[in-house]
């Protein structure tokens, strides 16, 4: 049956519809409450715009999914947009591909982040969280000693000698002992910490009764950092929102989504989406195809906070408490302290759209960043011969210098003048003191150099199990260097995301250069 004779004879019950292309890739999914009247509107010259001409353009075959009602429809189409992650349907620029972790399958296994499982893969996710992704990946490498390294090294590195791993590649564990590792780290990732602090007791005692006692330390320490990070996580259950505010910013294509949430009336935190949207589309839709996503995928609070009426409101509505699975409110307040928060929200977008942050902006779509770059932390290196190397560390928020965060570091482990040790060592102590406080990881880091500086960072993210948004910006070009690209991309002279950049950079060298003429005035 070719597609015209599918489309004649889609049914007339709500449900959704899968438009293909020629190779037979899923490039729309729409959802209806009446399939056999919504689909054949696309085919109408007097309805496309440029975007709905295109993808009509692409069409080549359709198929339909009944349900038994809209709010199913609603459900379903969801699942499956994350499923197929169609082309044309609604982008949401912070971030809805989430994080897996997996266990590579390897003689020595390692945990590794991954947004694309395949099949036939340990995998345990998605994480909506990166932090709580990141912290467990770290808890589990250091718990039970993992490498981390990519290639099994020659010799053992730092991780090994700060007894963060067990070094397999010099043989100081047996393949038997690393795999039960793996498996007390899978216990980990399942969730089933009460079985693994079961077993670790068992252990515990075991040992002592042989009087291993340096055994049963390690199985000690491992039970009391469980039991710790149990206790945190009960603790982050009882704070539920109980109310997020959303308002937005319509611009040609685009539209710029704030939602704060409001738990027992204090805003506890913000989060923030360029979602690009059809020329001249209804602001009002693409809001509610943002809500109808963002949830599916989110804790979901007991009201939700609107500037404005939404196309269907009763049917998201519906959607929203049956995912929630319990009563769920569309508010659109006139007065009062809840229209006075979206006006709040409001002049928080107008200030995110200021100069400070319009280069964010720039900078996040240029970079197809997952979310703005609001802080960006930079390193350099700066050396006088093999005697003085020294690092540095600058942290921008907003577009502006926050001194309170930067860090100078004296080189330690290098020996002799190599910028690329150097780099690996200060990101590596960065972020290793980061994940050891909890503390905020920057939305963007960037170091100072080309593609071996990038390489170095990378190795060192890559050892403590991070997967940061990460560049590197040559000078002598201001060729940004990336690690999804072959060749470096090249910004214009006058792109405001590029002098931001550039602000960083020339920050982060002179903080450098300050410090390595302190040290030489000492000597």
């Amino acid at each position: 049956m070719n597609i015209l004779n599918k489309i004649k004879s889609a049914p007339k019950q709500p449900g959704c519809y899968l438009f293909k292309n020629s190779a037979g890739k899923v490039i729309y999914v729409g959802k209806a409450k009446d399939i056999s009247k919504r689909v054949p509107w696309y085919f109408k010259k007097e309805n496309q715009d440029g975007k709905t001409a295109k993808l009509v353009s692409q069409i080549s075959d359709v198929e339909f999914i009944v349900t038994d009602n809209e709010v199913e429809a609603l459900i379903l189409e969801s699942t499956l947009i994350r499923k197929h992650q169609p082309r044309y349907n609604i982008d949401l620029k912070s971030g809805v591909r989430y994080a897996y972790v997996r266990i590579t399958k390897e003689k020595f296994p390692r945990l590794e982040t991954t947004r694309l499982p395949k099949k036939n893969e340990k995998i345990f996710g998605p994480y909506v969280s990166g932090a709580a992704r990141a912290e467990t990946v770290h808890l589990a490498n250091n718990l039970f000693k993992l490498r981390v390294c990519r290639r099994l090294p020659k010799r053992a590195c730092l991780l090994y000698h700060i007894h963060l791993c067990s070094a397999p590649c010099i043989n100081k564990i047996s393949e038997d002992d690393y795999q039960a590792n793996v498996a007390k780290a899978e216990l980990l990732l399942k969730g089933k910490s009460a079985e693994l602090v079961k077993q670790l007791e068992q252990e515990m005692k075991d040992f002592s009764d042989t009087l291993d006692y340096e055994s049963a330390r390690i199985r000690r320490d491992q039970i009391s950092a469980l039991q710790n990070i149990a206790q945190r996580q009960k603790v982050s259950l009882q704070r539920r929102y109980n109310q997020d505010v959303i308002n937005f910013v319509a611009a040609p294509n685009k539209i710029y989504i704030q939602l704060f949430n409001i738990n027992k009336g204090i805003i506890s935190g913000r989060k923030q989406f360029a979602v690009k949207t059809p020329l001249g589309s209804d602001s009002n839709q693409n809001l509610a195809d943002f809500i109808r996503q963002y949830y599916f995928e989110n804790d979901i609070p007991q009201e939700i906070i609107v500037p404005g009426h939404l196309p269907e409101e009763k049917v998201l509505e519906q959607y929203l408490t049956k995912l929630a699975k319990g009563q769920i409110k569309i508010l659109v307040p006139q007065k009062g302290d809840k229209a006075k928060l979206l006006d709040l929200v409001k002049r928080n977008i107008a200030i995110t759209l200021q100069a400070g942050e319009s280069s964010a902006l720039e900078l996040q779509e240029k970079l197809s960043l997952p979310s703005l770059p609001r802080v960006i932390e930079c390193f350099d290196i700066s050396n006088l011969g093999a005697a003085a190397v020294v690092g540095s560390l600058v942290h921008f928020k907003d577009g502006r210098p926050d001194k309170n965060h930067y860090r100078r570091f004296k080189i330690k482990t290098v020996a002799g003048q190599s910028d690329f040790d150097c780099m690996k060592e200060i990101v590596f102590r960065r972020y290793y003191g980061l994940l050891k406080d909890q503390g905020r990881f920057p939305d963007l880091v960037m170091v100072d150099g080309g593609k071996p500086q990038l390489s170095a960072a990378t190795a060192a993210l890559r050892e403590l199990g991070l997967t940061l948004p990460l560049i590197a910006l040559a000078k002598k070009e201001e060729e940004i260097y990336t690690l999804n690209n072959q060749y470096p991309l090249r910004l214009p002279k006058t792109s405001a995301a590029l002098k931001l950049l550039q602000r960083v950079r020339n920050e982060a060298h002179r903080f450098a250069i300050t410090y390595h003429r302190l040290l030489r005035s000492r000597l």
